[in-house]
């Protein structure tokens, strides 16, 4: 970053109860600091106790608000903000020092910001309390987040699990979810009975054992049944005591006599040692001093996409945690991590779960090292560095031709569809001393005659989408001493309007590869100049996500209409893999040629998909094999599932689908389409067919995995946005 940004961040929580909602703003001003960031730190509650605020009083570039003490509102009374009031004080602070982010969580509280309408697209919106599976996802819910996408700079997810869910609802979310997990701090102190790795000693330093909890007690998290544990381990032969660190009792409308119940059970329940509230660093030298960590959770969270903070505290301590199996705990885990409850997660599963540790040192031991590992990925370190990545691709640095102006520059762009531009105008947008203006045509050949002639009197330079009619309308209304940049893709060069296009207006044409600019020179006899290669963007960071089970053996391709887009290879290329092995699989994502009315009123166009779709129904080794998803921007989550993505075309400008693949992972094979040498490398290129999945099959688990990696590094280094993008700000600014 080339500039302090500033931050509020304020969540809808409570700093005087320490639960992991509340550690959750405490660390996230404590990453945003080592970032370099400016952060102020909203408080929702008068402050009563210091245990959470006071280690960020000291910080470099922190700032605690206090709305109550500091009388932000007329006649704020001795209470916790509501939704209302925090979008009232942050806006008052913001009139007052206007900030470059808003982090925001609580889902009530993002929806008030996003409604009062002041801070659009500065909100970097956390998200854990919305509807997480498709059953709770409903229409209300789906607008409302909806609205936040769209208000939203990022979205800031705490799991991949979680991020592709929201992709998939919420087509306005892809592009703009960011992955930021929990982050623990390192143990300020030695941790007592542990090796020089952090390693517990074995036998169990502790008779009777020592379990620990820390963290909100409600009744979902199973903390009223888990005070039983002492006395259910009693019965295995297992003497055990229970610690309980933390002071806040949910009152459950639901549950009515749990808080009374709950306050009793810490206090007279044999076994039982409670601590109360305590500061995080005492909270986790308690929990140093136990020998194995409680996150066991009622099973009906069993289908949630968020992860446990207190898992990550206790491995961070070298202690194994006995937890629910979930999707994002087996992601964090593994599979056959040995410590999950079994069963159906009651008392007694739980029990069973701790008399396994304790009775299997080998067990306890593996546990331990899998969450020492998993909180070794989620430090306070590790998430600076990601606040860090985050802001530099929403805040790039301006190059010194455009720091050096004396005036903004003014950057025009038209065409009538910017789909493959999206990024890019964020990027633009994003930079310092550059204003955007966007000219959207309705229609290939319709506009605004008026709102165009404006724009183009305004801009210095003119970025125009298409060598259609856009760039030939451009080209005669140029004002003098502006720049003209057009970008040709590869329909156009059959079409009229290169012949029209005033080349002596145009600065610069745009081809997204050396194949289509040799034949845009030779078609046109344009000056070479003025035909430069910048290749398609990549959206690398958002596309390199792990792999799902089973992806190694899933073909992908993305987009088979029309015709010349041959899904009849790809299916020579399943049917030949099948005839070896029946796992392999097709996945398409495409729209289908009908929703296409260009494509579907020709004849020789229907009959060749009525061949396919016939192929696929009678053909024995295509059956069940091939799924259609749907079409839509979520292609990063989609990507996960497939091993291996096709190019079977018979002409393609650039094809972004393989270079995606090789983004997210994913080996990529191709047909030797005019110019697919010059984009990719031969060793991805195949014949025909046949040899495409002889080279698929000899490549085998571990050769994938391998080619993989050489793909993804090469994506990165050709393609990737920042790349790209540096390239086109690099050309707005040329002479």
């Amino acid at each position: 970053m080339s500039r302090t940004l500033r931050a509020l961040v304020y969540g809808d929580v409570d700093l005087n109860l320490i639960d992991g909602s509340a550690v959750w703003a405490q660390s996230t001003v404590q990453a945003l600091s080592r970032a370099g960031c400016e952060a102020r730190l909203v408080l929702k509650s008068p402050v009563r106790t210091g245990r959470l605020t006071d280690p960020l009083a000291e910080l470099p570039g922190v700032t605690l608000v206090h709305p109550h003490e500091e009388r932000l509102l007329p006649g704020l009374a001795d209470r916790p903000l509501s939704p209302v009031q925090a979008s009232a004080v942050l806006t008052r602070l913001d009139e007052d020092d206007p900030c470059d982010l808003l982090v925001l969580r609580g889902r009530r509280l993002v929806t008030r910001v996003v409604a009062d309408g002041v801070f659009d697209g500065r909100i970097w919106a956390y998200l854990t309390d919305i509807p997480q599976s498709a059953a709770e996802m409903t229409e209300a819910a789906r607008a409302d987040l909806v609205r936040i996408a769209e208000a939203s700079r990022r979205l800031l997810c705490q799991t991949e699990e979680l991020r592709c869910f929201l992709e998939t609802w919420v087509p306005a979310a892809c592009g703009k979810c960011v992955l930021s997990p929990p982050a623990v701090p390192e143990p300020g102190f030695p941790l007592p009975d542990r090796d020089g790795a952090g390693r517990p000693r074995d036998p169990l330093p502790h008779d009777p054992l020592r379990l620990v909890y820390t963290g909100k007690f409600a009744p979902r998290w199973n903390t009223l049944p888990m005070t039983r544990l002492p006395e259910s381990l009693a019965e295995r032969g297992v003497p055990a005591e229970l610690h309980t660190v933390g002071d806040k009792i949910h009152d459950d409308p639901g549950h009515p006599h749990f808080q009374a119940d709950m306050a009793r059970a810490l206090a007279v329940t044999p076994g039982v040692q409670h601590h109360g509230g305590q500061p995080r660093e005492e909270a986790m030298r308690i929990a140093a001093g136990c020998d194995v960590g409680l996150g066991w959770r009622d099973p009906v969270l069993d289908s949630s996409l968020e992860l446990s903070t207190k898992v990550l505290e206790f491995g961070s301590l070298g202690l194994p945690v006995v937890l629910n199996r979930t999707p994002a705990h087996e992601a964090l885990l593994g599979t056959d991590y040995p410590l999950f409850v079994p069963g159906r997660a009651g008392l007694d599963d739980a029990a069973d779960a701790v008399a396994r540790a304790v009775r299997e040192p080998t067990a306890r031991r593996l546990a331990a090292d899998r969450c020492r590992e998993a909180a070794r990925h989620h430090t306070l370190d590790g998430a600076a560095a990601r606040w860090r990545a985050h802001l530099g691709r929403a805040f790039p640095a301006a190059p010194g031709e455009v720091t050096s102006r004396q005036r903004t520059l003014r950057l025009g762009v038209a065409g009538h569809d910017l789909k493959f531009l999206t990024r890019l105008l964020d990027h633009f947008r994003a930079l310092p001393g550059v204003d955007v203006r966007v000219d959207a045509w309705p229609a290939l050949a319709r506009h605004d005659p008026d709102a165009s002639r404006e724009l183009a009197d305004w801009a210095d330079v003119v970025v125009v989408e298409w060598c259609g009619p856009a760039a030939v309308w451009y080209s005669r209304h140029k004002r003098r001493g502006s720049r003209l940049i057009v970008r040709l893709h590869r329909f156009e060069l059959d079409a009229p309007w290169p012949g029209q296009l005033d080349i002596d207006a145009v600065d610069r044409v745009v081809c997204v590869s050396p194949y289509y600019a040799r034949r845009t020179r030779e078609l046109t006899g344009w000056p070479e100049s003025k035909v430069v290669v910048v290749p398609n963007w990549v959206d690398t960071d958002q596309l390199d996500r792990p792999k799902a089970p089973g992806a190694h053996h899933r073909l992908g391709m993305i987009g088979v209409a029309p015709s010349r887009k041959r899904l009849d290879l790809g299916l020579d290329v399943l049917e030949a893999l099948r005839a070896r092995d029946r796992r392999w699989h097709l996945s398409v994502k495409s729209k289908p040629p009908w929703e296409y009315w260009w494509i579907w009123n020709k004849p020789e166009e229907r009959a060749h998909y009525d061949a396919v779709l016939r192929r696929m129904q009678t053909s024995p080794l295509l059956e069940g094999a091939v799924v259609f998803d749907t079409f839509g921007p979520d292609v990063a989550g989609w990507l996960r599932r497939v091993g291996h993505v096709l190019s079977t075309s018979d002409d393609e400008s650039f094809h972004l689908a393989p270079a995606e693949g090789m983004a997210s992972g994913a080996v990529p094979s191709l047909l030797p389409w005019p110019g697919a040498d010059e984009i990719y490398d031969r060793r991805w290129i195949h014949d025909d067919p046949e040899a495409m999945a002889e080279a698929i099959a000899a490549l085998g688990e571990d050769g994938w995995r391998s080619a993989a990696e050489v793909a993804r590094t090469q994506v990165r280094e050709g393609f990737s946005l920042d790349r790209v993008a540096q390239t086109w700000t690099e050309l707005l600014v040329a002479r």
